[in-house]
């Protein structure tokens, strides 16, 4: 989720980086704002989100709060991408499962995601 071109094309880097370390393709799904996010998320049931931290009209805190705490809860893990160092406390509360702060190194970011992925899919078999 991610109304700034640049980091919408960092994430579709992220997402080929771990398209090569798992073997097979992935799905990218994107959302303008939190709000489109939220509705995306339980629509399409993603195993990660990856959020940038935006404000309006719902940020990344907001979705992480609304798809952890929920019953039942989202499954799939959600990523922050912090503005500030300052907010991961912002990321913790609202439950979100990690949190980078930009600028982001999109190989560690891939590296992250590929890892929530195979959790994922282990608990699933």
């Amino acid at each position: 989720m991610s109304s700034d071109p640049a980091t919408l094309e960092s994430m579709q880097l992220v997402v080929r980086g771990a398209e090569r370390a798992l073997g097979e393709q992935l799905e990218f799904i994107e959302a303008r704002n939190g709000k489109e996010g939220i509705a995306r998320a339980w629509r399409h049931a993603p195993e990660v989100v990856v959020a940038d931290e935006i404000t309006s009209p719902a940020g990344a805190f907001a979705l992480a709060k609304d798809l952890k705490e929920t019953d039942p809860p989202f499954r799939g893990a959600v990523i922050i991408l912090l503005e500030r160092s300052q907010d991961a406390w912002l990321a913790r509360w609202s439950g979100a499962d990690a949190w980078f702060v930009k600028p982001v190194n999109p190989f560690e970011l891939a590296e992250s995601v590929t890892r929530f992925l195979g959790v994922t899919r282990e608990e699933a078999v």
